[in-house]
């Protein structure tokens, strides 16, 4: 069964930066396209960075420019390097594969950037 593990979050003013980290306990992220989404209080999961499995990404307009996905297949991680950030970016952060597996569902990290 894989499990997908979401760390790197935290509390940092906006315009400021965090890298966040999924691993995942099989290897998915050969075989996969994936993705991270985010959830904000009240609002719906959103998709805001994807990675095909030919490593060509894709960005929700909310985050182009100032957000980066990255993988590392040998360790099984995936990256999502965040700058500039902004209050609006406050959420809880996950990753999973594109289109999402429902049963891929970790326990996500807390992203908080305050003004």
């Amino acid at each position: 069964q894989v499990q997908l593990v979401e760390s790197g979050g935290g509390l940092v003013q906006a315009g400021g930066s965090l890298r966040l980290s999924c691993t995942a306990s099989g290897s998915i992220f050969s075989f996969n396209a994936l993705g991270w989404y985010r959830q904000a209080p009240g609002a719906q999961r959103e998709l805001v960075a994807t990675i095909t499995r030919g490593g060509i990404t894709n960005y929700a307009d909310s985050v182009k420019g100032r957000f980066r996905i990255s993988r590392d297949i040998a360790k099984n991680t995936l990256y999502l390097q965040m700058d500039s950030l902004k209050p609006d970016d406050t959420a809880v952060y996950y990753c999973n594969t594109n289109p999402f597996w429902a049963g891929y569902w970790g326990q996500g990290t807390q992203v908080t950037v305050s003004s």
